[in-house]
């Protein structure tokens, strides 16, 4: 499975970004998918996980009415929905993929959980 994100930029705080994820190869391996962030000198952090799929979603407090994950099928995409940026939110964003492990756990597990990696897409808002 490979993974490709895309959608960031440069916004200033209190715009919206939708960054997007698509799979390529065997998707129907993946039993969910996360959004990890990443600043420098810092650890990766969990973002959002949604079911492969859709259904469940789960999300970081930080980002908890501001974020929200959402999937196509026919696209084997899912995006993440920034809304309300603020300066902190700024990061590298990833999103990574789990065969086996349940959406509710992949925050809690963190990075060493998921199988599969993209490359990150830049996030940076302004004040």
């Amino acid at each position: 499975v490979q993974l490709q994100a895309s959608g960031g930029g440069l916004v200033q705080a209190g715009g919206s970004l939708r960054l997007s994820c698509v799979a390529y190869g065997r998707t129907s391996s993946i039993g969910g998918l996360a959004w990890f962030r990443l600043v420098r000198g810092k650890e990766r952090e969990f973002v959002a996980a949604i079911g492969w799929g859709g259904g469940v979603t789960v999300y970081a407090d930080s980002v908890k009415g501001r974020f929200t994950a959402s999937s196509d099928d026919r696209k084997d995409t899912v995006y993440l929905q920034m809304n309300s940026l603020k300066p902190e939110d700024t990061a590298a964003y990833y999103c990574a993929a789990a065969k086996f492990v349940p959406v509710q756990a992949m925050g809690v597990r963190g990075p060493v959980a998921m199988d599969y990696w993209g490359k990150g897409t830049q996030v940076t808002v302004s004040s």
